[in-house]
């Protein structure tokens, strides 16, 4: 039965993957183009392996044959062979690319004529890889990190570079207090090997471009590995003035904020948990502002919030104003003077694009 072992490829190359792990193992940890279509359940996989500890493997077998009847047999092999019929160009993988991914590949293709190559190594190996993919890509590409203060368009001049990696994209968080989104963060596994991934797609390019981000990214860590060398990185610091960036954070942390829960969740409850949403965010950060100038922003929130469900979005706009002038720039200002002597240049949009030019900072 084919095997493969080019993990770079696999994840070069996008190859869909059929993950026949139990459910939770797949919840803790995965691969971007991954789908979970089990071999045991949860229940039945700590059976299986409660009695292969006790009386070894050809015992767990059995268990596990007389666990699975014929009728959840058969729809876990049709499963598995639309999935295949889905995507010829698939590959599926267990745990450690044993006997669970040997079985489900050996009953795909007796009992459904369908062929589908297992991973050598399994989840394990791949995973593997890839964190020896990020130590190896950190440690031979120079880093350069780009800063500035909340609603420049870091992020936006990120995207545009070929070069980037977009941390808070693959968290899946805007790295701020009020930057959680609607859906919840991948699991640290997974913005970990998405981490590695992207890493694996710049492996040949001289130089990686990254905001300049403190260790978390809501709740999620960067690996110390590239973390340890970002605190050395040299900086850009790229300006905008306070008006541009009261639209630009109005635009993220209001109007598309709002868009996506209602995206989400039903219209009688997207504007409900978006509302929560911003009031836990201020709350977060209650201790920093001090009594007095949080209850003078939760009062303004609150007003703003009303005054939105009406189609005004002045007073949230103030709001963002406030919040970008009282929270925002006294703590990016302090941060900033720690790290003045890595500084290279400062400008705006235009001047930094032009210096990442001029300085072969990017790939043709």
């Amino acid at each position: 039965m084919p095997l493969v072992s080019d993990f770079g490829a696999l994840f070069l190359e996008q190859r869909p993957l059929l993950d026949v792990r139990a459910p939770v193992e797949f919840k803790e940890g995965a691969f971007p183009h991954a789908t979970n279509l089990p071999l045991l359940t949860d229940d039945e996989r700590q059976q299986v392996g409660t009695r292969y500890k006790q009386q070894g493997q050809d015992a767990a077998i059995a268990l596990g044959y007389e666990l699975v009847d014929a009728k959840s047999k058969a729809e876990r092999i049709a499963g598995w062979a639309a999935w295949a019929k889905q995507h010829p160009d698939g590959v599926l993988y267990c745990f450690r690319g044993g006997l669970r991914s040997r079985l489900t590949q050996q009953m795909l293709a007796d009992e459904a004529g369908v062929i589908v190559p297992r991973v050598a190594g399994g989840y394990k190996a791949m995973r593997r890889f890839l964190l020896d993919t990020l130590t190896t890509q950190v440690s031979q590409t120079p880093l350069l990190l780009l800063g500035g203060r909340t609603g420049c368009g870091k992020t936006d001049l990120l995207q545009s570079l070929p070069n980037s990696v977009d941390l808070e994209g693959i968290a899946h968080h805007r790295g701020s207090s009020f930057g959680r989104h609607a859906q919840a963060q991948p699991a640290q596994i997974d913005f970990e090997n998405g981490l590695a991934i992207r890493l694996l797609q710049l492996a040949k390019l001289p130089l990686l471009v990254l905001e300049d981000e403190g260790r978390a990214i809501g709740s999620r860590d960067i690996p110390h590995s590239l973390f340890v060398p970002m605190n050395a990185a040299p900086l850009v610091v790229l300006e905008a003035g306070l008006e541009a960036r009261v639209q630009q954070s109005f635009k993220e942390y209001v109007l598309d904020a709002l868009h996506e829960f209602q995206r989400t969740y039903c219209q009688d409850e997207a504007f409900a948990r978006y509302s929560a949403h911003v009031h836990a965010s201020l709350d977060r950060i209650q201790k920093r502002l001090g009594g007095v100038r949080y209850q003078a922003m939760k009062i303004l929130l609150d007003a703003g919030l009303s005054a939105l469900q009406d189609d005004d979005a002045s007073l949230l706009r103030e709001f963002v104003r406030r919040l970008l002038v009282e929270y925002y720039d006294p703590m990016y200002d302090y941060q900033i003077s720690r790290k003045q002597e890595r500084v290279v240049f400062r400008g705006e949009r235009e001047a930094v694009l032009e210096w990442l030019k001029q300085h072969d900072r990017l790939s043709a």
